[in-house]
C-alpha cells in the first residue's frame, strides 16, 4: 500500500492557518520488530569489491556482535493480562512493531505529553487532541450545513410566493444547494460571514437566537453554540491565578512522573517471548521469571474465566492456543496484527501501522474440526458441531459492519488436530496447528450486473 509523504504539509488558506507538521513516523518506525538484524550488503557479480563489503560486514559481526535488548514485563493473575512499566520498553515496543496499547490512551502510550500539553509545558498536539479537533470540525460542519439549508429554503419559498403575487413562471433552480456537499473551509466560511453580520455592535455574541430547523422538521442548534464555545474558551484564557497557585503548579510540573504503562495482550507477550526472544516476563506474586514453557500453559489456563488450575488438561482447541496460531500466522507475514474488538472481530491487520494508514483486513477466528478423530462417536460430533454453530444472521451483522469501515472480511479457519501427549515443545505443538483463509466480500447487486 502506498504511503503519503509525512512531510509538514500546508494547511487551506483562510481563517485557520497552516496545519502543525507531522512527526516522521517513516523514521520513528522504521524498525518492525524489536529485534537487531545485520543488514549485509548486496553480492554484485560483475564487482569483485561488493564481496569485500560483504566479508567486512561478516567479520564485524564476528568482531562486534549486536546486543539484543531483552525488555522486562510481569504478569498479573488477578485481571490475567501482562503489564509494562519500564517506560525504555514501552517506547521500544511501540515504536518498533506497534505492541500493546496505553492504559490511560486510547492506543499509543501518550498520557503524558497530553498531561504537559494540558499544563502548558509541551508545544505541538498529540493524536488524540487531533481526532478530537477533526470530530469537532465534522460537527460544525453538520450544522453549518443544515443552517445553510434552511436558509436556500427559506430563500426559495419567498421567491415562489412573490412570482405566485406577480403571475410569472419561476424558473427551475441552477445549482441548488439544498444537495450540495459542504466541506470544512466552506462550511466555515459561511459561518465566518454569518457570525459577521448578527453580531451586535457592542459585540455581544451570547444572544440567544432561534435555533434553525431543517426540512425535516429537527431543530439544530449551532450558532449560539459554537458562539458559547468561543466564550468560554476566551474567557478561560484570560484567567488569573495567584501567585502561590502558581507555584503550587510548577512544583508540581516539576515531579510530574508518567502513571501510565503499556498493557500487551497474551498473544503479542508469547510473540515476544518465545519466537523473538526479547521479553521476559515475570510472575508478580513471586517475582521470578515464567520461562515460555512453562508461559504457554499458563497463559491457556488464563483465557477462559474463571481461570483453570495449573493442573487442569489443555485442549487442543483451547482460546489461546487458536488464537496465537493465528496471531504467530500474520505477523510471520509481515502484517502489523491489532485487536479487532471495536468492530466486532478477534484482530486487525495493518499494512504498516495505525499511524499510516488504517486496518485493510478484519479477522475472524473459526475452528475446524476436519480431522477423522473428531467424527468417530456421537459425543464428538455434538462437541465439534456445537462449537462450529454460527449463523447467518451473525454472519451478516459482522460483514456489514466490516463494509461500512470499509474493511475486507476474512473468515480464518483453524484446523484442531485431536489431543496429543503433554510435551514441552512449544514449536511441535503449534506445527500440529494448520489455517485456512477465505477472503469474504458483501455482495451489492448494484454493482455486480452486467
Amino acid at each position: 500500500m502506498e504511503t503519503s509523504s509525512l512531510q509538514p504539509k500546508a494547511g487551506p488558506r483562510g481563517k485557520r492557518g497552516a496545519r502543525p507538521g507531522r512527526p516522521n513516523y517513516r523514521h520513528i518506525h522504521r524498525h518492525p520488530l524489536p529485534v537487531n538484524v545485520l543488514s549485509v550488503p548486496p553480492v554484485i557479480p560483475h564487482n569483485p569489491l561488493s564481496i569485500i563489503s560483504v566479508a567486512l560486514s561478516y567479520l564485524t559481526f564476528l568482531i562486534s556482535p549486536p546486543r539484543q535488548e531483552v525488555y522486562s514485563a510481569y504478569f498479573d493473575s488477578a485481571t490475567s493480562s501482562i503489564h509494562v512499566t519500564d517506560e525504555r520498553a514501552i517506547k521500544a515496543l511501540w515504536e518498533m512493531g506497534f505492541f500493546g496499547k496505553g492504559t490511560l490512551s486510547r492506543s499509543e502510550p501518550s498520557w503524558l505529553e497530553r498531561e504537559k500539553k494540558r499544563r502548558g509545558l509541551l508545544g505541538g498536539s498529540t493524536s488524540e487532541e487531533a481526532t478530537r479537533k477533526r470530530r469537532t470540525e465534522r460537527r460544525e460542519l453538520k450544522l453549518e450545513r443544515a443552517r445553510v439549508e434552511k436558509v436556500a429554503i427559506e430563500e426559495r419559498l419567498k421567491a415562489e410566493a412573490a412570482a405566485k403575487e406577480s403571475g410569472d413562471v419561476l424558473p427551475a433552480a441552477e445549482g441548488s444547494t439544498i444537495g450540495e456537499k459542504f466541506s470544512v473551509k466552506k462550511a466555515m466560511e459561511a459561518r465566518y460571514r454569518q457570525s459577521r453580520s448578527q453580531t451586535p455592535m457592542n459585540g455581544d455574541v451570547s444572544a440567544p437566537t432561534e435555533p434553525p430547523v431543517t426540512p425535516n422538521g429537527k431543530s439544530v442548534r449551532f450558532s449560539h453554540v459554537v458562539q458559547e464555545k468561543e466564550v468560554v474558551s476566551s474567557s478561560a484564557a484570560s484567567l488569573q491565578l495567584p501567585d502561590s497557585v502558581l507555584d503550587e503548579d510548577e512544583a508540581e510540573d516539576a515531579v510530574l512522573e508518567n502513571e501510565e504503562h503499556l498493557q500487551i495482550s497474551n498473544e503479542e507477550a508469547f510473540f515476544l517471548a518465545y519466537s523473538l526472544g526479547v521479553l521476559q516476563v515475570y510472575d508478580r506474586e513471586e517475582n521470578k521469571v515464567i520461562p515460555t514453557s512453562s508461559l504457554f500453559p499458563l497463559l491457556c489456563n488464563h483465557s477462559q474465566f474463571p481461570p483453570r488450575t495449573a493442573t487442569a488438561e489443555l485442549k487442543p482447541d483451547d482460546p489461546f492456543a487458536m488464537s496465537y496460531v493465528v496471531y504467530h500466522h500474520f505477523r510471520s507475514l509481515g502484517w502489523v496484527v491489532r485487536s479487532g474488538v471495536k468492530f466486532g472481530t478477534d484482530y486487525l491487520l495493518y499494512n504498516r501501522g495505525p499511524v499510516f494508514s488504517h486496518a485493510e483486513f478484519a479477522v475472524i477466528i473459526l475452528p475446524s474440526y476436519s480431522h477423522s478423530y473428531w467424527s468417530e462417536t456421537e459425543e464428538r460430533r455434538e462437541y465439534t458441531t456445537a462449537q462450529q454453530a454460527r449463523s447467518w444472521w451473525w454472519l451478516h451483522c459482522v460483514n456489514r459492519v466490516q463494509a461500512q469501515v470499509k474493511k475486507s472480511l476474512v473468515l480464518c479457519y483453524v484446523e484442531v488436530p485431536p489431543p496429543a501427549a503433554s510435551s514441552d515443545d512449544i514449536g511441535a505443538l503449534i506445527s500440529r496447528y494448520k489455517i485456512r483463509e477465505f477472503l469474504l466480500r458483501r455482495w451489492i447487486p448494484n454493482r455486480s450486473r452486467d
